[in-house]
């Protein structure tokens, strides 16, 4: 118990939570967050995503990993209301998300990022803060013209605002345009502005992608910090290193189903994800488990390009 007591509260939380938790496909949580059922996305010939059951625990860093064209970007959408599948339900806090448009559900408390940063370039950062916030009175044609009624909610957000770009050290760039940040600084922006929402849950897609090694492990203490903060986080990841040092849990998708869930060590030494990422199997050939999970992680390190 000793070696626990540097442990965050919220890891603690999360490994209580998922300590009796099968790891296996589908596997049912303590206490889910998003629980997804039958999701289907087909494009033509093609199924996408085919996914049978999938739950998220609440208060966890889970992490959604796969190969190239696993599904996990066309999940994340349709999840958050950017695409629509052919068939398939799935709920948030207990409430339905079928055919919630995208706005409508950040505002239910689940917010995400994407592989693109969509700052706006020609508003400066402060600005891009503010527009984050949900139901600014300000937005009324009728209660814009009468400032007494909005001013008093504008200097809450801004200080809210102010408060999010010194935690990410965006502060210095406040009056900045956007589209002057280096690419880790976007993607910092958009994680703070995902904030404001005041969210339950945050979706990150490849937060890594296109960042500077400089701002890594300030990117990954951020993405910690929400869960100390009580938020649940879903991110896909191509960086096995990254998927290792934050997550509680992992599920992996291959071929658009769910193939693999567990630990980050359970998952990188399952069979089946060493058979979606190399084939393993196909040449019936044996393979050292170690050494395998290792050209794994090798694999999906080289593997960071959008599906």
């Amino acid at each position: 118990m000793a070696a626990d007591t540097n442990v965050p509260p919220g890891v603690l939380k999360a490994r209580e939570a998922l300590k009796d938790v099968p790891h296996e496909p589908g596997a049912k949580k303590k206490d889910p967050i998003l629980v997804a059922d039958k999701v289907v996305r087909r494009f033509g010939g093609l199924t996408a995503v085919q996914v049978d059951h999938i739950e998220i625990q609440r208060g966890a860093i889970t992490a959604l990993i796969g190969p190239n064209g696993a599904g996990k970007t066309t999940f994340f959408n349709l999840l958050t209301g950017f695409d629509k599948p052919n068939e398939g339900n799935w709920t948030f806090n207990g409430s339905p998300l079928g055919g919630v448009a995208p706005h409508q559900v950040a505002r239910k408390g689940m917010v995400r990022t994407f592989q693109l940063t969509k700052a706006l370039s020609r508003l400066s950062v402060i600005d891009n803060m503010r527009l984050g916030a949900t139901g600014q009175k300000g937005e009324s044609f009728w209660r814009g013209l009468v400032p007494a009624l909005w001013q008093g909610q504008e200097k809450e957000i801004t200080e809210r605002a102010d408060e999010l770009l010194v935690r990410f050290k965006l502060d210095a760039k406040r009056e900045d345009f956007a589209g002057s940040l280096s690419g880790g600084q976007r993607k910092l922006l958009e994680m703070a502005r995902a904030l404001m929402v005041q969210p339950d849950m945050v979706m990150l897609d490849e937060p890594m992608a296109g960042v500077n090694p400089a701002l890594t492990q300030s990117l990954l203490g951020h993405v910690k910090s929400l869960r100390e903060d009580g938020m649940t986080v879903l991110f896909v990841e191509h960086d096995m290193d990254m998927v290792r040092d934050i997550s509680d849990w992992v599920i992996v998708m291959g071929q658009g189903q769910v193939i693999a869930e567990g630990t980050p060590d359970t998952v990188m030494a399952d069979p089946r994800v060493i058979d979606a990422y190399l084939g393993a199997h196909h040449d019936g050939t044996a393979h050292d488990s170690a050494e395998v999970a290792a050209e794994v992680a090798a694999e999906a390190e080289g593997g960071k390009s959008d599906e």
